[in-house]
């Protein structure tokens, strides 16, 4: 099962975590997840468990727990939304039959800087 776990004070570490966790079952894996440009915690994580009955028995006792002066969420963890990409196209051209400057006469040809 994949755990959310929210309000997490920035200094909280990936070990932390994992300890935190193990006290009720195996952790496959933890994934604190961090500012792409600074590197900073952004304060969630995600925990998987394999074991569902160890996990729901995590979320019963580290629900609402105090670590660091703040309590902290934990959930199951829900699928990312899928969000409606606007359609590509439209938008600039039409103009592809057309010559860059009038019908190619030869007043046309001074015209041309390509």
């Amino acid at each position: 099962m994949n755990l959310y776990v929210g309000n997490l004070d920035y200094s909280v570490k990936d070990s932390q975590i994992t300890a935190m966790f193990s006290e009720f079952g195996t952790v496959d894996s933890v994934k604190l997840i961090t500012d792409k440009f600074t590197g900073r915690s952004k304060g969630f994580a995600f925990v998987e468990m394999s074991n569902d009955d160890e996990a729901r028995e995590a979320i019963n006792q580290l629900n609402q727990k105090a670590i660091n002066d703040r309590n902290i969420s934990v959930s199951e963890a829900q699928p990312p939304e899928k969000r409606e990409r606007p359609p590509f196209g439209g938008g600039g051209g039409g103009n592809r039959d057309r010559k860059p400057f009038g019908n190619g006469g030869p007043r046309d040809k001074d015209r041309r800087r390509f």
